[in-house]
């Protein structure tokens, strides 16, 4: 093992990450209002148009496994400079952007930039604070990730419709290239390097593994679950990732770990994440389809209707992080997922003239829910390796999150419009209604499979004897 680290600023580093994470995310939702405009400029349709979110979203789950890898070969100092380089590159390149192809290019890029990122910053975060401040450092990431995404529609409806949308890029490039120089003099190595060679195959099967399940599950709503395109997906995803767990099952150093799940907390932990996420990418996929399309707002107004949660959800992060690391995140998941499970019946309720403001008080708690499962889980989780699997356990996680939020949507979305078909009700849009309660029925039940399933969580102290045993038990067998 080569013990590479250096001495270091805790606080500029920390820094140097949530803004580089934070343009990196909001990066990802600042276009959505933007791509009728650019329909319209590059004289594409709507099939090719989703291609700029998709092929983010598609290159960032293909690049997330292979994080634990690099994180291993390479200084955290040169990933983070790389990551950051690619990202503003990309940025580059889509702000001077003449053609679509040229556009799509150009964010393909800027997902590779952020998919390194966003593992790292877990990993490092993870390295550098104790494990009884994991849960406030975890929570700082929190604020990043809750907060981004949903400012990304509100800002990003503005900026389109006073300037050329050109300029959601021209406000994320000077951040991009400040944090990249403010890296490359203030940016230490903290992480250690191991002996490890990359396995080509692997990554092959890999990127058509989970690249598979998510493109496959992301188009159900547009395709339908018996579609070609969906069954072939699904198909090709599903043995390619057989062939990838095999594969790393006989490798001496495996370019993702699967001996994670061994650890319990790891896999309840990583299970729950995955079905809040699900809950949370499904709930935000579908609101935004009854207040446009059903009530009339615009997406501005939409977006507006979404913010409270997101700012409410990101400024009490830390204090969540906080609140872990005293007590432990039992109590918290029982309370997100009550929260959860409660706000869900305004949804399944909802008619064409639903109070607007009782819908954005139940999405706003809803999301200080999701708060309080979300980064204290994958903090617990993590807390519950040892230290050589904590890049591993990042990698699998947001993987397992990914997956798990295209499941999510894919079934809720499917379920929403056969109900809806199935309605035969004379008015369309009392239909498209039905369809929706039926949706968040289902959600509902959902959250109350995840409020069961956190009872099974240990309380602090428990949950320390647990994983010193586990631990234990890892050492002994390796």
């Amino acid at each position: 093992m080569n013990q590479s680290t250096t001495s270091y600023n805790r606080s500029v580093i920390v820094g140097i990450f949530l803004v580089g994470a934070f343009v990196a995310i909001l990066n990802q939702t600042l276009l959505i209002p933007a791509i009728p405009h650019i329909m319209e400029d590059f004289n594409i349709e709507v099939s090719k148009g989703q291609w700029l979110t998709t092929a983010f979203m598609l290159t960032n789950g293909i690049l997330i496994p292979i994080t634990a890898f690099l994180i291993e070969k390479f200084s955290s100092r040169s990933l983070v400079l790389t990551a950051l380089s690619i990202f503003t590159a990309g940025t580059i390149l889509a702000s001077f952007a003449t053609n679509f192809p040229v556009l799509l290019a150009a964010r393909i890029v800027q997902a590779a930039g952020a998919g390194i990122l966003m593992p790292l910053m877990q990993t490092i975060f993870l390295t550098i604070f104790p494990k009884e401040k994991r849960g406030q450092a975890m929570g700082m990431v929190g604020l990043v990730i809750s907060f981004a995404p949903a400012l990304g529609p509100t800002l990003g409806g503005w900026i389109v419709d006073s300037f050329s949308w050109k300029f959601l890029f021209y406000i994320v490039l000077p951040i991009g290239i400040i944090d990249l120089i403010l890296a490359f003099f203030l940016m230490k190595n903290v992480t250690q390097q191991r002996e490890t060679r990359i396995d080509v195959l692997s990554v092959i099967l890999s990127s058509f593994g989970f690249g598979g399940l998510l493109y496959g599950f992301s188009s159900v709503g547009t395709y339908g679950w018996t579609s070609a395109t969906v069954l072939i997906s699904l198909i090709v995803g599903a043995v390619s990732l057989f062939f990838f767990i095999l594969r790393q099952s006989n490798l001496t150093r495996p370019m993702l770990e699967f001996g994670v799940f061994k650890f319990a907390i790891f896999s309840l932990t990583t299970f729950l994440g995955m079905l809040v996420f699900a809950l949370l990418i499904g709930t935000e996929t579908i609101l935004p389809l009854y207040t446009q399309n059903v009530r009339g707002l615009s997406a501005l107004d939409t977006g507006l209707i979404l913010l409270p949660g997101a700012l409410f959800m990101g400024l009490l992060s830390p204090i969540i992080g906080r609140i872990f690391d005293k007590v432990g995140g039992k109590g918290l998941a029982l309370g997100g997922f009550t929260i959860l499970t409660v706000t869900t019946l305004p949804f399944m309720l909802l008619t064409l003239d639903s109070s607007i403001a009782l819908i954005t008080v139940a999405y706003t708690l809803r999301l200080i829910g999701v708060g309080m499962i979300m980064m204290p889980l994958t903090t617990a989780g993590i807390n519950s390796l040892p230290p050589h699997l904590i890049p591993h356990g990042t990698a699998m996680n947001n993987t397992m999150r990914q997956i798990g939020g295209s499941i999510g949507t894919a079934v809720l979305v499917s379920i929403m419009s056969s109900s809806a078909a199935n309605a035969e009700l004379a008015n369309p849009l009392k239909s498209a209604v039905h369809g929706m309660n039926t949706s968040f029925f289902i959600s509902g039940l959902i959250a109350v499979i995840g409020l069961v399933l956190s009872f099974f969580l240990k309380e602090k102290k428990r949950e320390n004897k647990v994983m010193k045993q586990e631990l234990s038990s890892s050492s002994s067998s390796s």
